[in-house]
């Protein structure tokens, strides 16, 4: 260690390799991030307002929403910044604060997907004891485990982390601290801190999809009892958006957190991750407005009463603005 250089501050290297695509790059992600944080508004905003959505389901949906809009402001932000600038430089503290929040709220994400998952299998086996089992305590109780688990799994890694010696290289490959890049960059980083690190994500990540598949077995043993191919159809349907969410979030982070790791690897992990901290959460409300006929009507609910709001306000401002003028004209 008495030859090394101890390195407190990092460079962010991100999409340096592409100088030229920085400022299209700057609009394409601003523009997709107003996106994502308009539609997941909405779907917040439409559960709030429409009494029929005040359901199980619904509530997890709208954390969901939530937590996914959280991650997004952690990463893209800074993101943004870093593409208008020429040092991106970050600190170590910073680095850790970003990567505390970016894997506490994606293990909050996972196990609200197993929460949601859950109420999938207990609306359908249980439809008389549903209101009985998923009472809003319940659900309120479920919300914050996942929140707990998240947040101190991240804490252990963080904690990893900041127990490191870094050295030398500061350039870490990639658009925000993402725990590869940035371990990778450690003097005294051993296969022991390597394996510590894979069983918390694959606690998280396999952890909670174990209990997703848990939940489809159950459901899908009451359905195939189900003397009805219509009936069949229309209760699986109503657990089609939360596979196709479940699909694409687990596909995309288990390739960039569970497989193995190298230095060739880290162009794609990027790629992947961009993919899944713009995707996943732009995914959410596109797929349960486009297949859920109740969440269609209250955003187009939700949507007439934002209208009718900003347009009431301007009239009152333009009656103020008269008023104020023959005020003045009186005068």
């Amino acid at each position: 260690m008495d030859n090394h250089t101890t390195v407190n501050t990092f460079v962010l290297w991100g999409f340096s390799s592409f100088p030229d695509l920085q400022r299209l790059l700057f609009v394409l992600i601003f523009f997709s991030h107003m996106t994502i944080i308009a539609a997941n508004v909405s779907i917040m905003v439409a559960i709030k307002l429409s009494h029929n959505l005040h359901t199980p389901m619904y509530f997890f949906l709208c954390g969901l929403s939530f937590s996914e809009t959280c991650t997004t402001m952690v990463i893209i932000p800074r993101m943004l910044a870093d593409l208008l600038s020429e040092t991106k430089m970050i600190s170590l503290p910073e680095c850790a604060t970003q990567m505390f929040f970016y894997f506490g709220l994606g293990g909050n994400n996972c196990f609200i997907l197993a929460a949601m998952s859950y109420d999938r299998y207990t609306a359908i086996h249980n439809p008389l004891h549903y209101p009985i089992l998923m009472t809003q305590k319940i659900c309120f109780q479920q919300m914050m485990a996942s929140f707990v688990v998240g947040i101190l799994v991240s804490l252990c890694i963080v904690s990893i982390v900041l127990n490191l010696s870094f050295c030398d290289s500061k350039t870490i490959q990639h658009f925000f601290c993402d725990i590869t890049p940035v371990v990778s960059l450690a003097c005294d980083y051993t296969f022991i801190h390597e394996m510590v690190i894979f069983v918390l994500c694959a606690f998280v990540l396999v952890g909670s999809f174990i209990l997703i598949v848990i939940s489809y077995v159950f459901i899908v043993s009451v359905v195939v009892k189900m003397p009805s191919a219509k009936g069949r159809y229309k209760t699986f349907s109503t657990c089609s958006s939360h596979l196709t969410v479940v699909s694409i979030h687990y596909g995309v982070a288990c390739f960039v957190y569970l497989r193995p790791k190298n230095e060739d690897s880290f162009c794609e992990d990027m790629l992947m991750a961009l993919t899944y901290t713009m995707l996943t959460p732009l995914l959410n409300p596109i797929v349960y407005s486009l297949r859920n006929k109740e969440m269609q009507v209250a955003l187009r609910k939700a949507l007439g009463s934002a209208n009718r709001f900003i347009t009431q306000s301007i009239n009152e401002r333009t009656l103020n603005l008269k008023r104020g003028r023959k005020r003045t004209e009186w005068k």
